[in-house]
């Protein structure tokens, strides 16, 4: 019988260590297959200021480094991708001007993360020509527009958002990074209604359902895969008796899809704690989970025959 391998993550949100061990998992885990179900960028910036000697003053998680060769440098560098942060070389009056004006802020974050994103690409390229490997990276909520195009174009690697695509000869795949409305309002957060026509758009294109996946990025509402810390007004946990109040944060337009057209599949992720598997129907729905921060890779093996799933592994490492 022939099985397709596929393996699932999300949420690495920028970590490079991470996104490094998602292409080397081809060695390890032979996979056909490999969807990265969103979140890819990272949230912040680590200016790198030069200074009149041409030294580098810098500061990262607390710690100043004052840095006086191109090896120092680099090693800060490495540092800071690795953990899902972006390095930005910049003059002191820069410098200023990035901390006194909102606008500068977004403008470099917007010039970093495509670079960054080109450069995942660059690599995911390299390592994987001349292996029959499909590699799916699929752009979240937490995503801004600009990345799309640095994932265009790649002989290697598909941005699927909004379309049908063949994972091999036998199954479908659906996908979208977009989230119903979350308490941070996110580039692709959007209403439970449009984001269930936006998946009645990919569906109804759908020819075999049986043997379908669904990979969207936010999981469905009350399975226990999108459990999150319940937050207040200000965006500080809710606590109760001396722990942190979780509610279901996924999306009722996720779960209503699943419900109606029982794929084969569901592939989700963006809520980071709520790792796991359940059944909805005959659809078997994944959180791989996400310590990204820790640069750990959490991810889930599927092993696929035609229209059934044979075997599956969560991993972590």
């Amino acid at each position: 019988m022939k099985l397709t391998r596929l393996l699932h993550v999300a949420d690495l949100h920028g970590s490079e260590m991470c996104f490094r061990k998602v292409v080397k998992s081809v060695e390890m885990y032979k996979p056909d297959v490999i969807t990265v179900g969103g979140d890819l960028t990272g949230k912040g910036i680590v200016p790198i200021v030069q200074q009149s000697d041409g030294s580098f003053k810098s500061s990262f998680y607390d710690k100043a480094y004052e840095l006086r060769s191109k090896e120092e440098v680099m090693g800060l560098v490495d540092k800071i991708r690795m953990n899902g942060w972006y390095e930005w070389n910049c003059t002191p009056s820069e410098m200023e001007n990035f901390r006194a004006s909102e606008e500068m802020q977004a403008r470099v974050f917007k010039q970093v993360i495509p670079e960054t994103m080109k450069r995942w690409v660059s690599y995911a390229e390299e390592a994987l020509r001349g292996k029959k490997v499909r590699l799916f990276m699929l752009p979240g909520n937490d995503d801004d527009f600009v990345i799309d195009e640095a994932l265009a174009g790649s002989e290697s690697v598909v941005n699927p958002e909004g379309k049908v695509v063949m994972i091999d000869d036998d199954h479908e795949m659906i996908s979208t990074g977009f989230t119903n409305i979350t308490p941070w309002h996110a580039e692709r957060d959007i209403s439970e209604d449009e984001l269930a026509r936006k998946i009645e758009d990919m569906a109804s294109q759908v020819k075999n359902m049986k043997s379908a996946i669904f990979n969207f990025h936010c999981p469905p509402y009350g399975t226990g895969l999108d459990a999150a810390p319940k937050v207040d007004e200000e965006l500080r946990p809710v606590m109760s008796g001396g722990g942190v109040v979780m509610a279901p944060a996924g999306s009722t337009a996720v779960r209503a899809a699943i419900e109606k057209y029982q794929p084969l599949l569901g592939l989700h992720g963006h809520i980071h704690e709520s790792r796991g598997l359940e059944k909805i129907g005959r659809t078997l729905c994944i959180n791989p989970g996400s310590e990204y921060g820790e640069g750990i890779l959490h991810g889930c093996i599927v092993n696929l025959s035609k229209d059934d799933v044979k075997s599956y592994l969560l991993t972590r490492g």
